[in-house]
């Protein structure tokens, strides 16, 4: 993380362009892009809000016009999160799609009480001084989880 600059720049992609950056990124890591996990993942980025796996498996069922279950949603938004391709809201237990699933950095959610919006930012410099820390009391494999509540520009 050192070596990151502290606003570290990137690609945002959006509709089709995002798919396929998924599409890349999923199957560089190893793992197969099938149509379950390409259906979950356009539902997950239509969203304008974090989505529970519970809303995905609505939107998926109602795609696929068969029921599917929350538990196989769950399970491909871990592989998602796993490879880059999502981060989950802790707070709200609910997903999001990176809209840069090849940039491998940690993200700071700024969350709206008021509408649920969920921003995110990257700022290395304060992951990197978090991670630093956790280092310095003994821990190892550390990923921030950063996630400030408050009140949107469109709703104060």
């Amino acid at each position: 993380m050192s070596g990151m600059s502290a606003h570290h720049q990137h690609h945002e992609h959006s509709g089709e362009s995002l798919v396929n950056e998924a599409r890349t990124a999923l199957v560089e890591a190893g793992e197969q892009w099938t149509e379950m996990r390409a259906d979950v993942f356009s539902a997950l980025a239509q969203v304008e809000r974090p989505a529970s796996a519970y809303d995905l498996a609505e939107s998926v069922s109602a795609l696929r016009g068969k029921r599917v279950a929350p538990n196989s949603v769950y399970r491909i938004l871990d592989l998602f999160v796993r490879t880059n391709l999502a981060r989950r809201v802790e707070s709200a237990n609910a997903y999001v799609a990176n809209s840069h699933p090849g940039c491998q950095h940690d993200c700071i959610f700024l969350i709206c009480d008021s509408c649920g919006q969920a921003v995110h930012i990257d700022d290395d410099k304060l992951t990197g001084a978090l991670v630093a820390a956790a280092r310095a009391n003994g821990f190892a494999d550390v990923r921030p989880v950063v996630e400030l509540r408050g009140t949107c520009a469109g709703c104060s």
